[in-house]
């Protein structure tokens, strides 16, 4: 199985960009998909992640009403909708995946998925 995350950019602060992570195999094979971030010289952080079978989306506080991840089953692509940038979000971002299902209090954890895009540079200017 791999990942390929695509559509990061140059984005104005107050900008949007989305972006897109492909899937070779199927997502349904995955109960969760999930958005991190890693800003220079900071830790991978959770972004935003659901589940593939639908029910409630999961954001990071700092991108709770700016941010919106969505999934296309058919297309195998799950898609990080961004708006209102700020040049805090500036980082690559990462999609990942988690074949079985976890507790909602873990959803935020990087540790509980189990594959990784190779990561796209998203930078706001201010």
């Amino acid at each position: 199985v791999q990942l390929q995350a695509s559509g990061g950019g140059l984005v104005q602060t107050g900008g949007s960009l989305r972006l897109s992570c492909a899937v070779s195999g199927r997502t349904s094979s995955f109960y969760h998909m999930g958005w991190f971030r890693q800003a220079p010289g900071k830790e991978r952080e959770f972004v935003a992640t659901r589940a593939i079978s639908g029910g409630n989306s999961v954001y990071a506080d700092s991108v709770k009403g700016r941010f919106t991840i969505s999934r296309d089953i058919a297309k195998n692509m799950v898609f990080l909708q961004m708006n209102s940038l700020k040049p805090e979000d500036t980082a690559v971002y990462y999609c990942a995946a988690r074949g079985q299902r976890v507790v909602l209090s873990a959803v935020r954890d990087l540790r509980q998925y189990d594959y990784w895009g190779q990561g796209t540079l998203v930078t706001v200017s201010s």
